[in-house]
């Protein structure tokens, strides 16, 4: 009982701390958009648009009232669950984050799922023979994967494997010559809830580039946790008590070792998700993804503020949320932690 109450403890403390870290951001954010250089009225107007035009928009978007007005405003807004109105696209930003979150949501999703198999599983390979030459091509696969630049290995796999070989198309969400499926936004739940394989089969050709691309350079992560853990782990007095006992190493790695191995790994998760965001955001623009990234980079161009700062705040609020529920997983799991 003593540990439950512990536990919800500190889950309340976290779940306290999410509104003031999501305030501290939304802040950040407001101020850097308006020192950034620049006019956000020159981009929707154009530089050489009359006076009285520039003016009259400039009240209309409250860029006229002091900092500390528009701030107020702005936190009110937050408040009360609105995001405001996009400047450029003139809609509201819960309608624009509502069409594109899906799109995103499903490139990281399958490109987490498989970043995690394939970082494991390279990661788990080389501990037979440790310094090995399998454990070298592993580390130096953990260690160049997280170092390569997201948008030059997007336009190599997009040479590659869309233009030479003309496997998979270079860039979009679904095809152009079929109906997307309709419902919830997510195309492969909602192609495989209608039983449609056409829809399903060209969701998964345009899914296939870029969840791939995204999950090879987030793999090194996992390749480096688990190996990093896992040695660390067969090095542990528990498993050295385990071979005493004259068990076998496949059973000592992988009843012993292994799940204490993995729960650093679950850690690493959501911080992962955090290095995520900053991939997807390359991922999108090259591949022509429609996903949440590619709009933020397109209002940051159009110094549209509102879409700026609503997009910052949702996803902040995404990735708070995975962060504690990580977090809670880890506490439930390992009865060693303690708040």
């Amino acid at each position: 009982m003593s540990r439950r109450r512990e536990l919800a403890r500190y889950v309340a403390a976290r779940l306290a701390l999410a509104p003031v870290m999501l305030w501290l951001l939304a802040s950040l954010v407001f101020l850097l958009l308006r020192v950034a250089p620049g006019d956000p009225i020159d981009a929707l107007l154009g530089p050489k648009a009359p006076a009285a035009a520039r003016a009259a928009l400039r009240q209309q978007l409250g860029l006229d009232r002091p900092l500390l007005e528009q701030y107020g405003h702005f936190l009110g807004q937050l408040l009360h669950g609105n995001l405001g109105t996009s400047q450029a696209a003139q809609e509201p930003v819960t309608a624009i984050v509502r069409d594109t979150l899906p799109a995103s949501l499903e490139l990281g999703l399958v490109a987490l799922l498989l970043a995690a198999v394939l970082g494991l599983a390279v990661g788990f390979s080389g501990i037979a023979r440790p310094e090995g030459k399998v454990d070298l091509a592993g580390r130096l696969f953990g260690i160049g994967t997280y170092a390569l630049p997201p948008f030059w290995a997007a336009m190599v796999v997009q040479l590659v494997f869309a233009v030479w070989l003309g496997w998979l198309p270079v860039g979009g969400r679904f095809p152009a010559t079929l109906v997307p499926p309709g419902g919830s936004g997510f195309y492969l739940l909602d192609s495989l809830r209608a039983g449609n394989l056409p829809q399903l089969l060209g969701s998964l050709r345009h899914l296939a580039l870029p969840a791939a691309t995204l999950a090879v350079l987030l793999s090194g992560i996992f390749t480096n946790a688990l190996r990093l853990n896992l040695r660390r782990a067969l090095g542990s007095d528990y498993v050295e008590a385990a071979r005493s006992r004259g068990l076998s190493e496949r059973r000592v790695v992988l009843h012993h070792a292994l799940p204490n191995a993995l729960l650093p790994v679950l850690t690493i998760t959501g911080i992962t998700v955090a290095s995520l965001i900053g991939g997807a955001l390359l991922i999108e623009v090259t591949f022509s993804w429609p996903g949440i990234a590619a709009r933020l980079q397109e209002a940051i161009a159009q110094r549209d503020y509102p879409l700026v700062q609503g997009i910052v705040v949702v996803v902040a609020a995404l990735v708070v949320l995975v962060t504690v529920a990580v977090d809670l997983l880890v506490a439930l799991l390992d009865p060693r932690i303690r708040f």
